[in-house]
């Protein structure tokens, strides 16, 4: 499924976050936003499942307005895992994972065979299947995220958005998070931090910087050490990554100076 932002600007009170922003990713692509803290990036994804309402411009899914679609036709076109989830309720985790398959149900306690089916797969599918019994609330962050991650593939949607998908996680699970989420043929936008895994696992970039978009491509062309420099302030090397030739990003300490500076007082008549 093709996912469109046309010309989409969003203000929140008096701050513009972004305007006039134009990107297209094809279907079963993964794209992955990058940019400094509070450029907008998960707010340009909430958007596209409506958490957010553009100031100006059209979000659609293959040509379709998201806010013509009701909420059960939308959540069966794209499923989310969130930066932040916070349930107050009691819910197992297999209840957790069954919250995918609502947009499927009519009416309250209508799990079918099919729905349990797909969830205990999901568990199975991120390693989480000997936590079904457990309280989602008492896990730690690292299982919260596979289970989220199990929620999102039992809602079996064509598009998966990933906001900072890699919270918590240890390594192994950072990869094997990724490679579940971007290896199933789906159109998979992810909001990102580490440039090394948005490189190993996107097939485009998108830098937003300053109330825009600085650079889209390729990530052996978005991660330039000009680009990369310019963004966010860092010393980088771009090379290419001895086991899989994909753009690996080396960075740099900041150089004495410029350490020493950001840590100097600022004077009395300075602001």
């Amino acid at each position: 499924m093709r996912v469109t932002f046309e010309d989409v600007g969003v203000r929140i009170g008096e701050r513009c976050l972004f305007r006039g922003v134009n990107l297209e990713v094809p279907s079963g692509s993964v794209l992955g936003l990058l940019g400094p803290n509070g450029c907008g990036k998960s707010t340009l994804l909430r958007t596209l499942y409506r958490r957010h309402k553009p100031t100006s411009g059209a979000v659609r899914l293959d040509g379709i307005d998201v806010r013509a679609l009701a909420g059960r036709e939308l959540a069966r076109r794209v499923a989310v895992m969130a930066q932040e989830t916070s349930h107050d309720f009691p819910v197992t985790v297999h209840g957790m994972v069954m919250l995918g398959r609502v947009p499927y149900q009519r009416g309250f306690g209508a799990d079918s065979d099919v729905d349990r089916g797909l969830v205990d797969t999901a568990l199975r599918e991120v390693g989480a299947l000997k936590l079904a019994g457990r309280q989602f609330a008492g896990l730690s962050g690292g299982e919260k995220q596979r289970v989220l991650l199990a929620r999102t593939l039992a809602q079996q949607t064509p598009v998966l958005i990933l906001d900072e998908p890699t919270n918590h996680l240890d390594i192994s699970f950072q990869l094997e998070l990724m490679a579940l989420a971007t290896g199933r043929g789906l159109t998979v936008l992810a909001a990102l931090h580490d440039m090394n895994i948005a490189a190993e696992f996107c097939d485009h970039l998108a830098l937003l910087q300053g109330g825009g978009i600085a650079a889209v491509g390729p990530p052996g062309d978005v991660l330039g050490e000009d680009t990369i420099q310019a963004a966010f302030g860092v010393r980088a090397r771009t090379l290419a990554h001895p086991l899989t030739q994909r753009p690996l990003i080396a960075l740099a300490r900041p150089a004495p100076d410029a350490a020493a500076m950001a840590h100097q007082p600022a004077r009395p008549n300075e602001p």
